[in-house]
């Protein structure tokens, strides 16, 4: 039986193209890390993955096809502190409707991430 989402990986040519990107300026922690992969956060629970593909070449083709979502407590300074350090937002924080928030911010490689913020 399908339980849910168990997690999502940003392909690339190159993982170090990523991970420095996701670990250094997004702030995320590797959980477990392998030649040409990292995991982030638990792998107990649905987490974000990078690694290196042999398949993929190049920047996002269509980076809208598929945008990754990361929760944030404070969206608004997580937006500032990602824009000090020259990351791209296509979109800054705003409210979707009761008190979501979402913004939207371009990585090293053209993909498409997402913060969001719940009420409360």
């Amino acid at each position: 039986m399908i339980t849910g989402l168990g997690g999502s990986t940003i392909w690339s040519s190159d993982v170090n193209n990523l991970l420095p990107f996701y670990r250094d300026i997004v702030g995320l922690t590797p959980g477990v890390t392998a030649p040409g992969f990292a995991l982030f956060g638990d792998q107990a629970a649905p987490a974000l993955a990078v690694g290196t593909h042999s398949e993929v070449r190049g920047r996002a083709s269509d980076p809208y096809r598929h945008i990754v979502g990361l929760n944030s407590t404070d969206i608004h300074g997580d937006t500032a502190r990602l824009k000090a350090a020259g990351v791209e937002f296509i979109e800054d924080p705003n409210d979707q409707g009761d008190g979501f928030f979402l913004a939207t911010f371009v990585d090293p490689e053209g993909n498409l991430i997402q913060l969001y913020q719940f009420p409360g």
